[in-house]
C-alpha cells in the first residue's frame, strides 16, 4: 500500500506532542507574524519557501545582541553625563586567579609486588 500524499502525511513525529502537552496547537503559533529577512528557524529569505507555519519559530539569536545594545547605550548615556568617556568593547573573561591548598598531607604509594608462584598454584 503505498504512502498517502495529503497535507499532514508522514508527520507522526513532526506534529507529535510531548508528554502530557496534550490538546491544540496555541493561537499564536497561527496569528504570529513573520516578513522576510526575518531570522527564524527556517530563514525567511526572497526564495518560495513552501513552509507551514506549524514548522517556523521566531529565532532568538540575536536577543543577547538587543540587551547589550540597549545596556551600552545606557552606560554611554551616563557616562556622557559624568562627562567621562568609556568603552562599551566586550572583554576575554581571562584566567582565574591562583591559589594554595593548604592543610594536605602527602601520601606516598608503593605498588604490591606480584607473586607468579603463588598465584599459579591456585592460593589466594
Amino acid at each position: 500500500m503505498p504512502a498517502g500524499h495529503g497535507v499532514r502525511s508522514r508527520t507522526r513525529d513532526l506534529f507529535a506532542r510531548p508528554f502530557r502537552k496534550k490538546g491544540y496547537i496555541p493561537l499564536t503559533t497561527y496569528l504570529r507574524t513573520y516578513k522576510i529577512g526575518t531570522l527564524s528557524t527556517l530563514r525567511i529569505i526572497r526564495k518560495r519557501i513552501h513552509v507551514r507555519v506549524e514548522h517556523v519559530q521566531p529565532s532568538r539569536c540575536a536577543e543577547e545582541f538587543r540587551l547589550r545594545k540597549i545596556k551600552n547605550d545606557e552606560l554611554k548615556r551616563e557616562a556622557k553625563a559624568r562627562g567621562e568617556k568609556i568603552s562599551t568593547k566586550r572583554q576575554p573573561e581571562g584566567p582565574k586567579p591562583g591559589f594554595l591548598v593548604e592543610g594536605t598531607t602527602l601520601e606516598t604509594v608503593t605498588p604490591i609486588p606480584y607473586d607468579v608462584v603463588n598465584d599459579l598454584k591456585g592460593g589466594y
